[in-house]
């Protein structure tokens, strides 16, 4: 989660001119390839004033309908991802079994993986001519150019944030208080709820952030295998690919600022996590602190 902050030791044996130097360079770089972006992006989307703006928002069904559509699938999608991710990465930290090297290999196949070529997977999968297409059509079903598909699509691209956050977590907890309470009597949901859930809480929340932030703003998976069918399959990231492709640039800047937005709101709650993390750490420090030495 975040790094650590630098130490006194690292203050005094650096020199300054580097420090002053990387420092110099980190924000040249975050403000030429972040920060004015980003700004451009708003100053675009309101350049014809705020009237206009929302006009560009609102007027035309298929973007309110690209926004309705994102805040429906992504919303699923992070729901089956936080299920996924809690029982895979307890699985993992509380169970030693046949193939768990790979399972944790598996779960880093997203973030390996182009989201594109995950888009063709599952056109393979589930297109007329693959794996489960002639069952599905037999069935009536379709997967391809529908909400569901988008929805498979949004869950594998960020199926490892939760788990890979979750992880680490519950390996450094350890499963001594959930042992205590197994021989104390205590069920499995109430080891979950009272014991695991608290400890792991504000990696879950992390985790959870990440995977929306991520999901909100899949492009290149949800390209594949929407059809990108206006009124219908298009997400935000897609309308707003439309409205460029169609020259409308105020309207394409304007949803863009939408989602700029969206992750903007993700990074504070994003800063305002790991402040709680450290906070809670401090905490836990403290009173150890405290404790003379026996």
């Amino acid at each position: 989660m975040a790094l650590p902050p630098p130490t006194r030791a690292h203050r005094r044996t650096e020199p300054v001119w580097l420090r002053v130097t990387l420092t110099v360079l980190a924000l040249l770089a975050m403000t030429v390839l972040v920060v004015v972006p980003v700004i451009s992006v708003f100053v675009e989307a309101l350049a014809d004033g705020v009237g206009a703006y929302w006009r560009n928002l609102t007027a035309d069904a298929d973007t309110r309908h690209s926004v309705l559509l994102t805040l429906t699938v992504a919303p699923i999608a992070v729901l089956l991802n936080l299920v996924f991710g809690v029982a895979a990465a307890w699985a993992i930290t509380r169970f030693r079994f046949r193939g768990r090297t790979l399972l944790v290999t598996l779960i880093d196949v997203p973030f390996s993986v182009s989201p594109v070529v995950a888009g063709l997977m599952f056109v393979l999968l589930f297109g007329l001519q693959g794996l489960l297409g002639p069952w599905l059509r037999t069935n009536g079903l379709q997967v391809l150019f529908t909400v569901p598909g988008l929805v498979i699509a949004t869950t594998f691209v960020t199926l490892p944030f939760v788990a890979r956050e979750l992880i680490p977590v519950m390996e450094a907890i350890g499963p001594d208080e959930e042992l205590a309470a197994l021989s104390l009597g205590a069920s499995g949901r109430q080891i979950f709820w009272r014991i695991t859930l608290p400890n792991i809480k504000w990696g879950l929340l992390y985790g959870v952030i990440l995977c929306n932030a991520r999901a909100m703003g899949e492009f290149g998976a949800v390209y594949v295998v929407s059809g990108r069918i206006a009124g219908e399959t298009c997400t935000m990231p897609l309308q707003v690919e439309v409205l460029f492709q169609d020259f409308n640039s105020p309207a394409a800047f304007a949803l863009a600022s939408v989602l700029t937005l969206l992750a903007v709101v993700t990074l504070l709650l994003k800063v305002w996590v790991e402040g709680r993390v450290r906070g809670q750490k401090t905490e836990e420090r403290e009173p150890n602190e405290e404790k003379p030495p026996s």
